[in-house]
């Protein structure tokens, strides 16, 4: 894996351009037992590069949010830089905003494949995919009203008073710096309890196959109460059952143009344009809940309005600077 020009380039990019890696620098890659391969390619180029690596292997969480041993825990809080390809996320995790408040920078790549370093989102334009991230950040830290329309007219109401947005722009080269990789995304965690109305995705991957088949989330005071659809068991097998599991934790609009619907939300929540609502944790962001999970469901194509202006249509971004 590690010898393909192109896989190895995108491990390159990942420390020079997204990271600012520097000679003699700690470097804590984090994996897991199904993503090894691609953490062993990361400790080689991370050495060939000149810093000091140390490569950690973990057992699958399996959730999303789960926080990870402890010692991984201390060990990130000793690196300057950590890098994460895992199964599944340790982004909402107190380990990564612990690790981030002594000054670590971190990059999470929870269902990364080794195609999106060698072709996918990982080598797009991060100085514009930075650019245009911070102007929708800084969007959503001013609106106080969201109105997302969903494909066959489905509409959620959320309330951002008071929230700031949150840039994962893909580039983290100052300390405390974190997010994924690949990124482009702008997003916020909505006042607990207020988001009301039904969300449609039309397009999931499931059992590796994707479908268009509709499901649709009926959100009252900020929790599911239905989801309905053909898939709607399997979708609803995805998210814990726990109470604050089925609270929408986050609003987010992907900004990264070369992302694409691939099943691994990783990439399909970076895709531009693109909405993604999650339920659960969203503490790491502003918000008040502590779930046992976080998961994502994204939205192609749809209408968004910041306090009626509409920002987002089609899968356009229509407000530029």
């Amino acid at each position: 894996m590690a010898t393909d020009p192109k896989f190895r380039q995108g491990c390159e990019i990942i420390y020079e351009k997204c990271m600012g890696l520097k000679p003699g620098e700690r470097v804590l890659i984090l994996t897991d037992d199904e993503k090894r391969p691609l953490g062993d390619a990361l400790y080689e180029t991370a050495r060939d590069l000149g810093a000091k690596p140390v490569l950690m292997q973990m057992p699958v969480c399996g959730v999303s949010g789960q926080e990870p041993p402890a010692a991984v825990a201390a060990a990130m809080l000793e690196s300057d830089v950590v890098i994460a390809p895992t199964c599944d996320s340790i982004t909402h995790t107190n380990a990564r905003i612990q690790a981030a408040k002594k000054g670590v920078r971190i990059a999470t790549m929870p269902g990364i494949t080794e195609t999106m370093f060698s072709e996918g989102p990982i080598r797009a334009d991060y100085i514009e995919v930075a650019r245009i991230t911070e102007v929708y950040t800084n969007l959503l830290t001013k609106t106080n009203h969201v109105r997302v329309v969903t494909a066959g007219g489905h509409e959620l109401h959320l309330d951002l008073t008071g929230r700031a947005g949150v840039p994962s722009k893909g580039v983290y080269l100052n300390p405390g710096e974190s997010g994924n990789l690949p990124s482009g995304e702008a997003y916020a965690a909505p006042v607990e309890g207020t988001a009301n109305g039904t969300y449609c995705i039309d397009a999931i991957v499931l059992d590796g196959e994707m479908t268009t088949d509709p499901v649709v989330f009926t959100i009252e005071n900020g929790h599911i109460t239905k989801i309905e659809g053909k898939n709607a068991a399997k979708v609803e097998a995805m998210i814990p059952q726990h109470e604050l599991s089925r609270c929408v934790g986050e609003l987010g609009i992907g900004t990264n143009p070369m992302a694409k619907l691939t099943g691994v939300i990783l990439e399909d929540e970076k895709i531009y344009g693109s909405v993604h609502v999650a339920f659960g944790t969203n503490t790491s962001f502003g918000g008040t809940i502590k779930a046992p999970s976080h998961i994502d469901f994204v939205a192609l194509g749809p209408t968004v309005y910041f306090d009626d202006v509409k920002v987002a249509e089609g899968g356009q971004l229509l407000i530029h600077e």
